[in-house]
């Protein structure tokens, strides 16, 4: 077991999710599903009670916690995109399958976990400081999934 672990909260589908981020994005796996040895608050015996999976490289513990806690913007996975082709793979794996799009490259998977898919070139643009930064955050602004080429056009002015 990893010393620090990201803990998701589902309400009650935390398998369900990680199996989905296992299947969608590299370096992901499922290692472990604990059913409860006792009924608890917000399940009985036998339930999944937690998961430990991977996401691109990252260890995370699935926790079926019950609806107490939903999640927020307040936590994101941020993934990394090399081009247009896996931009719109991963945009479209999360949002195809019961997710919602947001601003700014940010969507939201079915199970309400937050995700940035962000391509590499807008990273770099804004790193780049300036004229540069500048017209690719605009560009940005108004964008839902990240447009790689209309953020390559702004960065060249």
């Amino acid at each position: 077991m990893h010393k620090n672990t990201i803990c998701l909260w589902f309400d009650k589908d935390a398998e369900e999710a990680a199996r989905f981020y296992a299947a969608t994005f590299p370096d992901s796996r499922v290692t472990a599903v604990f059913r409860a040895p006792a009924d608890y608050p917000s399940g009985i015996a036998g339930d999944v009670l937690t998961v430990q999976f991977t996401v691109a490289g990252i260890p995370c513990l699935g926790l079926n916690g019950g609806p107490a806690f939903p999640q927020s913007e307040a936590f994101s996975f941020q993934i990394a995109t090399d081009d247009q082709e896996e931009t719109d793979r991963y945009w479209n794996a999360i949002v195809g399958n019961g997710g919602a799009e947001s601003a700014c490259g940010w969507c939201k998977d079915r199970w309400g976990v937050s995700w940035q898919v962000t391509p590499r070139v807008l990273t770099e643009a804004l790193a780049a400081g300036g004229e540069e930064a500048r017209r690719a955050f605009e560009a940005m602004m108004t964008m839902h999934k990240i447009d790689v080429a209309a953020i390559e056009a702004a960065r060249r002015g």
